[in-house]
């Protein structure tokens, strides 16, 4: 008899937009919860490059975010019971991507302070096709740069928003906080980031 505590291990699936599949995505939770390898693998696969993408934000690592990715999905594998419904499964999931996030750039955090010379390895989301559009690049590498310098709380609140199409209720549930203070935390990232972004762009202040 297989462990039902070890889904076992996935190679990361090829990128590609995650199917608008709520309904899909609960079922698929069932069977997981009920011990379904195959299932768990489909939503590992549907999952992988938006936890990967939030976890890198948080992080600014992209190996600690690959390892992320794989504790969150233990996680969902072990709790898909728990599951009660209240939200959508991407919530619920996004929730666990959060605290799994927080406790890695923490970790990375105080490695860093240990070993100086590790540098952040998640700073853009620049593909290789675009370097024949030179200003895309620019302006992807402004924006990294500008979310690099807020704090863990608000780069999520961004990331969600902006990235992952939430609304304000639903990263209330994905941070564990009051609508109001998700959209406190809004206003001062994009407050933050409207100081930041015109002096990034300025070539005598990034030169």
């Amino acid at each position: 008899m297989k462990d039902r505590h070890s889904p076992g291990s996935f190679a990361a699936p090829a990128a590609g937009a995650r199917p608008a599949a709520d309904h899909s995505d609960a079922i698929l939770l069932r069977q997981v919860s009920a011990g379904d390898r195959q299932a768990f693998r489909t939503l590992y696969e549907r999952f992988y490059h938006q936890i990967l993408r939030f976890i890198c934000r948080i992080t600014r690592r992209f190996d600690v975010a690959e390892e992320g990715v794989n504790d969150v999905m233990l996680v969902v594998w072990r709790d898909a019971a728990s599951f009660r419904g209240r939200s959508r499964v991407s919530t619920w999931i996004m929730g666990i991507a959060y605290r799994t996030a927080l406790k890695l750039a923490e970790r990375s955090r105080r490695q860093h302070e240990r070993f100086p010379s590790t540098d952040p390895m998640c700073l853009g989301d620049t593909k290789p096709d675009d370097a024949a559009h030179p200003e895309t690049c620019e302006l992807q590498d402004w924006l990294a740069a500008a979310l690099e310098q807020l704090s863990a709380e608000h780069r999520a609140v961004v990331e969600l928003t902006y990235y992952h199409g939430y609304s304000y209720a639903e990263i209330a549930r994905i941070v564990d906080c009051p609508v109001n203070t998700v959209k406190t935390r809004m206003f001062y990232a994009r407050e933050r980031l409207g100081r930041l972004l015109p002096s990034l762009g300025d070539p005598g202040v990034r030169g």
